[in-house]
Parts: C-alpha cells; sequence; structure tokens
C-alpha cells in the first residue's frame, strides 16, 4: 500500500512550480539552493527548466541551468525545454538554453522540428538548420 504524499510537500511543490512559470527567480533559486532539486519534475514530467522556458522567462532558465538542471530533460510527452521555448517563439528563452548546451534535434518533436512546423526561420537559423 502506497502512502499518501504530505499535503504540506505538495502545495510546496506546486508554490515552486508556480515560481517557474510565473518567472519568480529569485525565490525559485533560493528553494533550489537551500535543496530543492534543480530537475524538480511535475505529474506530467515538465521541469522546471521547461515551465520556466515554457512561460519565457529566459533569466529563472539561466539560473536554473546554472545550478544544474539538465537542459534536454524530457517531459512525459517526449518534449524538451527547448522545444517548448521554440513553439512559442521565445528568441531569448532559445539562446538561452542553447547557451546551456541545449540539442536542438532532442525530444519528439524536436526543436528543429517544431521551429520549421511553425515557419521560425530565426530559430531555425539559431539551430543551424534549413
Amino acid at each position: 500500500m502506497t502512502e499518501a504524499p504530505d499535503p504540506e510537500v505538495v502545495e510546496l511543490a506546486t508554490r515552486i512550480f508556480d515560481m517557474a512559470r510565473s518567472g519568480r527567480t529569485e525565490e525559485l533559486v533560493a528553494y533550489v539552493d537551500a535543496g530543492v532539486p534543480a530537475n524538480l519534475t511535475n505529474d506530467r514530467g515538465d521541469s522546471l527548466v521547461m515551465l520556466a522556458a515554457y512561460h519565457g522567462h529566459a533569466d529563472a532558465v539561466r539560473a536554473l541551468l546554472e545550478r544544474g538542471a539538465d537542459v534536454d530533460r524530457i517531459n512525459d510527452r517526449g518534449q524538451t525545454p527547448l522545444a517548448g521555448a521554440a513553439f512559442k517563439g521565445d528568441t531569448e528563452v532559445v539562446k538561452a538554453l542553447l547557451r546551456g548546451g541545449a540539442d536542438p534535434a532532442a525530444g519528439t518533436p524536436s526543436a528543429v522540428d517544431t521551429a520549421r512546423m511553425f515557419a521560425r526561420a530565426e530559430l531555425l537559423e539559431l539551430f543551424g538548420a534549413n
């Protein structure tokens, strides 16, 4: 029999995921610096980097990567943070992820495939793809 998760832990995790989504970088990194895993994922496999990237928070992305977050961590749907940023068309976040070592070919669909799908020529150029 599996024990139910501690409601206080669930509430804290929810707040931390919300910080990543809303770009509250200082608060977010304070938790990571205090011991919250930089690669914490939610019930859909979305990492803190994925949530920050998808919602357009380049500063939060950079801060998490500086603290060891996996730039190419794939969620339960096979997507990477770079593909999420490419979908949103956020060049600043894309550049932050690329500087952090993101692989444009990782995931399904990959960031390259996503940029092609949405005709984001400027991103394809950043990815070195046509």
